[in-house]
């Protein structure tokens, strides 16, 4: 079965992933508020729905390989939103052959996306026709080739946001509250 047999829709957003001892990666899977190469914007607070619902589950967002369920190579081990996008920090398996593979790639610095497999739930539609998805079911996020969203950056720390980009996400946030 594919995966947009079950409806889910695929979010790419790329960096150099970090790896660190123990296979470690993390980065911003999504960042709120850029238009993606399909036009659409992540609106903040579109994750936090599903996030809620999974952790009521004690369900996790699985951590695939280019986006193939027959492919989990690690797990994710924190998924959080925050004023710039929806973080992630995870753990390539080891004892997973295409873990192994996809931390050479990493490291060799041939693989430096991340791309997140969803479905909309909810979504309306800018001045300029572009969607903005307001809440959507995350169901996984995959280390892949090519990214969709070129801006987002993967490696980078939450909290190593510079004075700048600070005061941005301040700002998003207050232009969030405004809106409701």
């Amino acid at each position: 079965m594919r995966m947009d047999d079950l409806g889910l829709e695929l979010k790419f957003a790329g960096g150099a992933p970090m790896l660190t001892e123990g296979h470690v990666i993390e980065g911003y899977a999504s960042l709120f508020g850029l238009t993606d190469q399909g036009g659409d914007i992540v609106a903040p607070g579109a994750y936090a729905a599903s996030l809620s619902r999974l952790a009521v589950r004690g369900d996790k967002v699985r951590m695939l390989w280019q986006h193939d369920p027959a492919q989990p190579i690690g797990i994710w081990e924190e998924i959080r939103e925050d004023g710039r996008g929806l973080w992630v920090r995870g753990r390539l398996l080891p004892e997973v052959a295409q873990a192994r593979e996809a931390a050479a790639l990493i490291a060799a610095g041939a693989i430096d996306g991340l791309s997140i497999g969803y479905r909309t739930v909810r979504a309306e539609r800018d001045r300029e026709g572009r969607r903005m998805l307001t809440e959507v079911e995350l169901w996984e996020v995959s280390l892949v080739t090519f990214p969709m969203l070129r801006e987002a950056k993967v490696g980078r720390k939450s909290e190593e946001l510079g004075a700048g980009e600070e005061l941005a996400e301040a700002l998003r946030a207050a232009s969030a509250v405004l809106r409701g």
